[in-house]
């Protein structure tokens, strides 16, 4: 495709404006740097830009249950939950569509913040547990890092952040810099009480959420949790985090941001003679004209698999199989978290109590698998931990024989009984086998290929999921609860919405694509900062390792520019 190249060269360029791409952005323009920020998706403005925020639910038609005619546009998506209320945060698939060997279940937001305006918020620090697992195991490859190379800089975007939780000291699951956390109901308690009496090495804890629950955090007016529970619709109090909420409007505050929306990265051009990349090249989602813009460093955080698709696509004579693909091993590794099972029940005496508000947030029983020597044997490496709620149910629960009168009128006032639900959370192994590729052979709207998935879970995740659902199953009816049952519900690589590793980190430029600064082996001043340049999975949610290796990578190319080492 013939380009058009743009007249002014910027001294950075941010492809993806989700949570790893606004950290980029704030980053690199704070340090002074006239940045780029270019996102394929439709602009959204904080606020502005959040027209069910403040739905009740009498306001949304049919409940807000998608028509038949619009499931049409999203036959991928539904996969995961959406609705009227969240729909236009998730990509249409008759769109955005992909290509499968094996079911993958690639969940997109593609505007002006990403996913970020619709993930789970859960984060927790890693620790050397997971960093130096890898190099014990012989599994895949060695971390070039370590935890005390990141644990400053999860205080520096923590601080930003704002994490709401609860300090245990566990050495596997390090503290984070805490606001005050969100209260577990008295069945949770119930359920924590239990554990502790019936297990020395389990504990639970309310989930640590990217939620401010104390004082105000930077970004654009950011206060708050209201106990809302609409946080997928966007929060216009800016109390989840979001890139839309903290920082974008950060990076636009410094005057040094250039925002391009509707700007799709197809190629990152390199300059032979120099050694490294002299920009990007930029296919307008609108006009379809083809333009080229010019920078000294480029930070791809378009998310694991499109980052790595623009990479696969940047050929050249100096790498005919994709830029920073001298291992072979870009596009492969890819890894996720499993989950979709666990167990329920009930439990009686409780039947006085309820609980304010609609708290955004479940329990967590971090990982006790294969912690250290003296972890209880199991037919499997790695661990899980479980995320989970207590509740008690409502109206629609009423009886039909009271369908009508005096006697429906009184059941509907009545909250039901209590129930508990847990679910697994496990870590995927990094295998070489589970790949992405693309399909020049069908082409896009845009002229671009199509991504395809082969990947899977194997034998490992398996044995893994069978043993938390005993676990589960055998934790709950030992804290006294009844009617325990186990859940089972199929789940395919990328349900958990945490793809990575498809462009690794390593010490060898022989089997990984990225140094431990995140920058592509032999195109120094190109990193890959979102999910692509994970080495494993660990167990926990990654975003904020995302977040601390992007600070940490923005930090580090300033300092190589003012050297002028890129």
């Amino acid at each position: 495709m013939p380009s058009k190249s743009s007249e002014t060269e910027y001294d950075a360029i941010v492809v993806g404006t989700g949570i790893s791409g606004g950290w980029a952005a704030k980053e690199l323009c704070e340090k002074g740097l006239k940045t780029l920020v270019l996102e394929r998706g439709r602009m959204v403005n904080h606020v502005l830009d959040y027209p069910t925020m403040h739905q009740d639910p009498w306001d949304i038609p049919n409940a807000g249950e998608l028509t038949a005619e619009q499931k049409k546009d999203y036959t991928k998506q539904l996969r995961w939950r959406l609705d009227n209320t969240t729909k236009h945060f998730f990509n249409k698939d008759s769109d955005h569509d992909y290509d499968e060997v094996k079911r993958f279940d690639w969940i997109r937001g593609t505007q002006v913040g990403g996913r970020s305006l619709i993930w789970g918020k859960q984060t927790y620090r890693w620790s050397d547990l997971d960093f130096e697992a890898n190099a014990k195991e012989g599994i895949g490859v060695d971390w070039p890092i370590r935890y005390k190379d990141i644990e400053p800089w999860y205080s520096y975007v923590e601080k930003h952040v704002g994490i709401s939780g609860e300090a245990l000291g566990l050495p596997h699951l390090p503290d984070s810099v805490f606001l005050k956390p969100m209260e577990l109901n008295c069945v949770e308690e119930h359920f924590r009480k239990g554990i502790a009496n019936h297990y020395e090495d389990r504990v639970l804890t309310i989930g640590r959420v990217a939620h401010i629950t104390e004082g105000t955090k930077p970004g654009s007016g950011r206060g708050t949790c209201q106990y809302r529970n609409r946080c997928k619709r966007g929060c216009p109090y800016g109390a989840y985090f979001s890139s839309n909420s903290s920082t974008i409007p950060m990076a636009e505050a410094t005057g040094n941001m250039t925002l391009r929306p509707d700007s799709i990265v197809c190629e990152v051009r390199y300059d032979k003679d120099q050694k490294k990349a002299k920009g990007v090249k930029v296919i307008d989602a609108n006009t379809k004209e083809v333009l080229e813009f010019k920078a000294k460093v480029i930070f791809l955080c378009a998310s694991s698999m499109a980052s790595t698709a623009i990479l696969m696509q940047s050929k050249s004579d100096a790498f005919p199989n994709g830029m920073g693909n001298a291992s072979g091993e870009l596009g492969h590794n890819i890894m996720d978290h499993q989950l979709g099972a666990g167990a329920s029940a009930k439990i009686d005496g409780y039947d006085d109590k309820y609980y304010k508000g609609k708290r955004p947030n479940g329990f967590y029983i971090p990982r006790f698998r294969n912690l250290n020597a003296s972890s209880e044997k199991v037919d499997f490496i790695r661990g899980y931990g479980y995320q989970g709620g207590a509740g008690r149910s409502d109206y629609s629960t009423v009886i039909p024989e009271y369908g009508y009168g005096k006697e429906y009128k009184e059941a509907m006032l009545k909250p039901g009984g209590w129930r508990i639900n847990l679910g697994g959370f496990g870590e995927v192994l990094p295998y070489h086998e589970n790949q992405m590729s693309l399909n020049y052979d069908k082409l896009d709207q845009y002229g671009l290929p199509t991504i395809v998935f082969d990947a899977e879970f194997k034998e490992n995740e398996k044995k893994m999921k069978k043993d938390w659902i005993v676990q589960a199953q055998e934790m709950l009816e030992n804290s006294g609860f009844k009617d325990v049952r186990a859940t089972k519900r199929d789940s395919y690589m990328g349900g958990g919405i945490h793809e990575m590793g498809t462009a690794r980190m390593g010490h060898n430029p022989k089997t990984s694509v990225l140094n431990k600064y995140n920058q592509i082996h032999e195109v120094p001043n190109v990193y890959v900062t979102d999910g692509a340049c994970m080495t494993s999975s660990g167990n926990q949610n990654p975003s904020l390792t995302y977040m601390a290796l992007t600070a940490r990578a923005a930090n580090h190319a300033v300092n190589e520019l003012k050297k002028r080492n890129i």
